[in-house]
Parts: structure tokens; sequence; C-alpha cells
């Protein structure tokens, strides 16, 4: 069964290579020269700094600047990132999705499933060699977007919780990569035909992440709230990386006056015409700055969750797949 499995999926496995050879040409390249000029700037410098609460002021607004030129330098290839985020979902079309159609589209499951081998102990081991082909894949390829977008996640206000950059390293891609098979797999078990499945395979895996980007992540751990008055003299220190869910100013029974904003003004300040500072936005006495974030320490946790849920689900739907396939005729 091994031998037959390999010789099945061998071009798929060659092109595969192919292509993350092809990806990796491109990259490492990339990667090294943003890593070069990270260091020239003395960014690495900067985060071990910027790490220390007691940082002084001048040393933080050097590292700004030097997190400025960085991001006017390399900003654009956040584009290149978002191409790199849809590569689990083509694993799942041309892995996935023909595993179970193509052999039910061509009609050679007949051949397959009426050997001595039961169709049950067949699927099983196919399944078992393509998943751990795909996280083998998935290992290298988290590990090498982890690399590549390091210098970025550091020049990023957001960090590493930041949308995109979060999705491209660690170990969530392989979360992904395995949803996308699976789905690929129980989509072939419904509609017995290859463009079918592909097709409903990128709509549901498009629906699922995005729903859990917006709807779950922000809340996988209670967000925190801070609060610092609109009058001061510096705005209250906030750790670099913090993934910042919404701000604005609020009026001192909590309503939000104006949303997506903050104010600071200097003690006793005064508008042009004379009114008291912020009086234009319609802001009543005790009025204050409130910000909801989740603090940067917790990548690693939002990982796990997030990597346990695409899990579950790639198991959910195996389990449904070799449900289906027993009852194929």
């Amino acid at each position: 069964m091994i031998w037959l499995t390999w010789r099945q999926h061998r071009k798929q496995a060659f092109f595969t290579l192919l292509g993350f050879a092809a990806l990796a040409a491109l990259m490492v390249p990339i990667g090294l020269s943003m890593r070069h000029t990270f260091a020239d700037l003395g960014l690495a410098e900067c985060v071990r700094q910027l790490s220390d609460p007691d940082v002084a002021a001048a040393t933080r607004d050097s590292c700004d600047a030097g997190f400025r030129r960085f991001t006017n330098q390399y900003g654009s290839l956040n584009l290149v990132a978002v191409l790199l985020i849809t590569l689990p979902v083509l694993v799942g079309l041309f892995w996935g999705a023909p595993l179970v159609a193509r052999e039910v589209e061509h009609g050679t499951h007949r051949f397959v499933w009426t050997q001595g081998v039961g169709r049950t102990r067949w699927t099983l081991v196919k399944f078992g060699l393509v998943g751990a082909a795909v996280v083998a894949l998935a290992v290298c390829y988290g590990l090498g977007m982890s690399w590549w977008v390091d210098p970025l996640t550091h020049a990023a206000r957001e960090g590493r919780l930041g949308v995109i950059v979060f999705d491209l390293q660690g170990v969530v891609p392989i979360g992904y990569t395995l949803f996308a098979v699976a789905l690929g797999i129980f989509t072939g078990t419904v509609w017995k035909r290859m463009l079918p499945a592909m097709g409903i395979t990128l709509a549901g895996f498009i629906g699922v992440r995005a729903a859990v980007a917006i709807l779950a992540r922000p809340h996988y751990q209670p967000a925190r709230t801070l609060t610092f008055p609109i009058e001061g003299t510096a705005e209250p220190l906030t750790e670099r990386g913090d993934w910042i869910l919404s701000m604005g100013i609020r009026n001192a029974d909590g309503t939000m006056v104006a949303a997506d904003t903050r104010i600071m003004c200097p003690p006793g300040g005064k508008g042009p015409d004379g009114r008291a500072c912020g009086a234009e936005l319609g802001l009543g006495p005790g009025a204050y700055n409130w910000q909801l974030y989740q603090p940067a320490g917790r990548f690693w946790l939002f990982q796990g969750i997030e990597t346990g849920i695409f899990v579950a689900l790639a198991a959910l739907l195996l389990y449904l797949a070799v449900r289906r396939i027993r009852r194929i005729a």
C-alpha cells in the first residue's frame, strides 16, 4: 500500500518540492537583506532595550526612528506576506481534494477498494502517509516563514500578534495546512468530482479562517483595558507588540465619545477659542482615553489555541470522511 500510495502521489510530491525550492530561492535573499539592514540600524539592540519598562525616552525615540526607516524600506513586503498565507490552502486543493474525488471520478475506487485490503485500512494508510508528508511540509513552511518575517514583526507596532504575520509563523501553519487537506478530503467524499471539491474546499477554508481570525481570535483570553487622562505631559508607555483591539475617548460615565482616536492635552491647555482642551469633541469633565488590547506576551498561547482549533477540525473532518468512504458504492 505504501508503494502504491507513493506511485500515485510522486508527481504531486515532486512539483510541491520544486515549488518550495523556487520559493526558497526567492525568499532567502530577501530575508538575508532584511536581517542585515535590521542589524546595521541597531534594531536588534533596540528590541532588547525596549523590553525594559524603564528605558530612557531618548533611547525610545531613537529606536522608533530606526524602526520607521526599516519599515519605509521593507514595508511593501507585507503585500508579499499576504500572498504567502495562501500556501496552506493550495496544499489542501492539490493534495486533499483529489485524494478521494479523483478515484471516484475515474472509477478506480472500484478496483482499489475491492482488493483483499479493506477500504477502511486502505483509507487510513493513505490518509496517514499523505498527512505525514503534509505535516513535514507545514513544519518547514512555518519555520521558514518565522525566520523570514521576524524583522518585519519586530518593526511593526503590533508585532507578532498582528493580522497576517500571526498567520505566517509559529505552529499555526501546521494547523491551517492539516485543516485544508482534511477539508479537501471530506469535500471529495461529498462532491465526487475534483473541480467542485476543490471549489468547495477553497470557499470553506476562507470562510472558516476568516471567522476564526475575526470572531474568535480576539477573545482567546480576556482583553486588558488601559485608561489614562486626556491631560498630562506624556502618554503611558505600552509594550511594543501589544495587539490593540479598540481605542477611543470616553466620558466620565463610560460613554464612547470619539472612537479610534486619543488626545493628550498639556495641563490646563485651552483650545484656540478659549474652550477646554477636547471640548470641540463634546468631551465633558472627567473624560479619559481608553484602550482595549491583548498583551504581546500571549503570542504562543494564542498560537497554541488556534492550532488546537484547526487540528481538532481536521480530525473531525477526517473521521467524517472515513465514515462516508465506507458508504460510497
